[in-house]
Protein backbone atom coordinates (compact mmCIF):
# COMPACT_ATOMS: atom_id res chain seq x y z
CA UNK A 1 0.00 0.00 0.00
CA UNK A 2 0.92 3.50 -1.42
CA UNK A 3 2.00 5.90 1.97
CA UNK A 4 0.36 9.11 0.67
CA UNK A 5 1.27 11.06 4.05
CA UNK A 6 4.91 10.06 3.50
CA UNK A 7 4.99 11.35 0.34
CA UNK A 8 2.70 14.23 0.87
CA UNK A 9 5.27 15.23 3.48
CA UNK A 10 8.35 14.57 1.07
CA UNK A 11 6.73 16.66 -1.67
CA UNK A 12 5.69 19.64 0.64
CA UNK A 13 9.51 19.40 2.11
CA UNK A 14 10.16 19.31 -1.61
CA UNK A 15 8.62 22.57 -2.65
CA UNK A 16 10.32 24.42 -0.37
CA UNK A 17 13.62 23.39 -0.78
CA UNK A 18 13.03 23.60 -4.63
CA UNK A 19 11.87 27.61 -4.22
CA UNK A 20 15.13 28.03 -2.46
CA UNK A 21 17.60 25.86 -5.24
CA UNK A 22 15.69 28.14 -8.01
CA UNK A 23 16.98 31.14 -6.45
CA UNK A 24 20.02 29.49 -6.47
CA UNK A 25 20.33 28.35 -9.61
CA UNK A 26 19.08 31.66 -11.05
CA UNK A 27 21.99 33.53 -9.59
CA UNK A 28 24.38 31.29 -10.26
CA UNK A 29 23.25 30.32 -13.73
CA UNK A 30 26.12 32.73 -15.20
CA UNK A 31 28.81 30.65 -14.52
CA UNK A 32 27.71 27.50 -16.75
CA UNK A 33 28.22 28.27 -20.32
CA UNK A 34 25.27 25.41 -21.95
CA UNK A 35 21.90 24.34 -21.21
CA UNK A 36 23.37 20.50 -20.38
CA UNK A 37 25.91 22.39 -17.88
CA UNK A 38 23.01 24.33 -16.75
CA UNK A 39 20.61 20.75 -16.08
CA UNK A 40 24.01 18.82 -14.32
CA UNK A 41 23.91 22.72 -11.63
CA UNK A 42 20.67 21.90 -11.39
CA UNK A 43 20.21 18.41 -10.69
CA UNK A 44 23.39 18.54 -7.76
CA UNK A 45 22.36 21.65 -6.04
CA UNK A 46 18.66 20.08 -5.79
CA UNK A 47 20.02 16.84 -4.79
CA UNK A 48 22.64 18.29 -2.15
CA UNK A 49 20.51 21.26 -0.78
CA UNK A 50 17.62 19.33 -0.62
CA UNK A 51 19.24 16.13 0.86
CA UNK A 52 20.51 18.85 3.51
CA UNK A 53 17.79 20.67 3.99
CA UNK A 54 15.67 17.54 4.17
CA UNK A 55 18.22 16.19 7.02
CA UNK A 56 18.43 19.60 8.78
CA UNK A 57 15.19 20.69 8.87
CA UNK A 58 13.00 17.29 9.33
CA UNK A 59 13.39 13.62 10.88
CA UNK A 60 13.23 11.74 7.65
CA UNK A 61 15.73 9.04 6.86
CA UNK A 62 18.64 9.11 4.36
CA UNK A 63 16.44 7.17 1.41
CA UNK A 64 13.86 9.92 2.05
CA UNK A 65 15.95 12.97 1.69
CA UNK A 66 17.74 11.62 -1.35
CA UNK A 67 13.81 11.71 -2.57
CA UNK A 68 13.41 15.08 -1.92
CA UNK A 69 16.13 16.08 -3.59
CA UNK A 70 15.14 14.28 -6.17
CA UNK A 71 11.18 15.46 -6.49
CA UNK A 72 12.81 19.27 -6.13
CA UNK A 73 14.99 18.75 -8.92
CA UNK A 74 11.43 17.37 -10.75
CA UNK A 75 9.49 20.33 -9.65
CA UNK A 76 12.09 23.12 -9.93
CA UNK A 77 11.24 24.56 -13.05
CA UNK A 78 6.86 24.18 -12.70
CA UNK A 79 8.03 26.57 -9.27
CA UNK A 80 9.66 28.39 -10.95
CA UNK A 81 7.53 29.04 -13.41
CA UNK A 82 4.42 29.65 -11.39
CA UNK A 83 6.07 32.22 -8.98
CA UNK A 84 8.16 34.20 -11.82
CA UNK A 85 6.69 37.77 -12.19
CA UNK A 86 5.19 37.21 -8.86
CA UNK A 87 7.77 38.09 -6.58
CA UNK A 88 9.30 41.21 -5.42
CA UNK A 89 12.61 42.46 -4.85
CA UNK A 90 13.36 44.08 -1.43
CA UNK A 91 13.90 47.04 -3.52
CA UNK A 92 11.02 47.15 -5.07
CA UNK A 93 9.04 46.78 -1.66
CA UNK A 94 11.26 49.76 -0.19
CA UNK A 95 10.78 52.02 -2.91
CA UNK A 96 7.09 51.93 -3.33
CA UNK A 97 4.99 54.25 -1.72
CA UNK A 98 1.28 53.76 0.01
CA UNK A 99 -0.86 55.77 -1.93
CA UNK A 100 -3.94 55.28 0.55
CA UNK A 101 -5.04 58.44 1.93
CA UNK A 102 -5.87 58.42 5.69
CA UNK A 103 -8.99 59.71 6.78
CA UNK A 104 -7.62 62.19 8.21
CA UNK A 105 -5.35 63.13 5.20
CA UNK A 106 -8.66 63.64 2.93
CA UNK A 107 -9.44 67.06 2.50
CA UNK A 108 -12.51 68.06 4.49
CA UNK A 109 -14.80 68.85 1.66
CA UNK A 110 -14.27 65.28 0.27
CA UNK A 111 -14.90 63.37 3.66
CA UNK A 112 -17.83 62.07 3.99
CA UNK A 113 -20.32 62.15 7.00
CA UNK A 114 -23.37 59.80 6.45
CA UNK A 115 -20.95 57.10 6.44
CA UNK A 116 -23.40 53.55 7.76
CA UNK A 117 -22.41 52.48 11.08
CA UNK A 118 -20.18 55.61 12.50
CA UNK A 119 -21.63 57.12 15.73
CA UNK A 120 -22.05 60.12 16.47
CA UNK A 121 -20.70 61.42 19.88
CA UNK A 122 -22.13 65.16 20.04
Amino acid sequence: MLNWSLLQNLLVIAIACSSITVIFIQKTKKFCRNSKCIIIQGFLTNMILGFFFCQTFTNANFIHSLWVGLFSFLGADSIYKSLEGKLSSYTDLVGKKDDTNLPSEISPDSQDHDIIGEIDYD
